[in-house]
């Protein structure tokens, strides 16, 4: 009875987690075709909950906002960096550790393409570049005390650690917005990677 009642729980919770995943991808699709479409600003929640065939409530209880449907929770986006510096292995470097963090935050992107097309709407629509420009001075925040205590032992300080952290994501930044101009040919990381060895000669 035990065994059956367990097997039933498991079986309820990978159809609700599989209930979810689609749910959630109907509505991503849904919301970045009609952003790309119409323009972020002028597409309402209204319209994309009703096209993707869900209620508004069923939305929010997804995404917490709507920018949440372009870049993600803030809180999820800083949890996937931090824990992927965190769980470097104790010889990687600083440079080695930030660059596998944002791996871990492109892998998110179900595809090239769908990856070009939100960094579009976020560099080209400025209540979105705002939003982004302010989570990651907030995610640098969080990321510091992890960098530096993998720092420590080469005796770098707090400001030295806060100094590698923004220029990671200046290079970063660099790097998509070179990818946008070459309308998404090559690859970001190659490209932050060449622009990580220009600043640091």
């Amino acid at each position: 009875m035990t065994q059956g009642t367990q097997g039933k729980g498991a079986t309820t919770s990978t159809l609700w987690d599989r209930t979810r995943r689609l749910a959630t991808q109907e509505i991503l699709q849904t919301a970045l075709r009609l952003f790309t479409q119409q323009g972020y600003d002028e597409t309402t929640i209204a319209q994309i909950a009703r096209e993707a065939g869900v209620s508004q409530r069923t939305l929010f209880r997804y995404f917490g906002t709507k920018e949440d449907l372009i870049g993600g929770s803030e809180e999820q986006f800083v949890t996937l960096l931090t824990e992927t510096v965190r769980k470097q292995p104790a010889d990687a470097g600083a440079w080695e550790a930030l660059r596998a963090a944002f791996k871990a935050a492109l892998s998110l992107h179900t595809s090239p393409e769908q990856a070009l097309e939100r960094f579009r709407l976020v560099h080209h629509t400025d209540s979105l570049r705002a939003a982004y420009l302010g989570k990651r001075v907030r995610c640098q925040e969080q990321l510091l005390p992890v960098l530096e205590a993998r720092l420590a032992p080469s005796g770098m300080d707090r400001g030295q650690a806060r100094a590698i952290v923004a220029t990671a994501f200046a290079c970063f930044d660099a790097a998509t917005a070179t990818w946008l101009e070459g309308n998404g040919q090559g690859d970001i990381l190659d490209l932050y990677d060449q622009g990580l060895a220009a600043v640091r000669g």
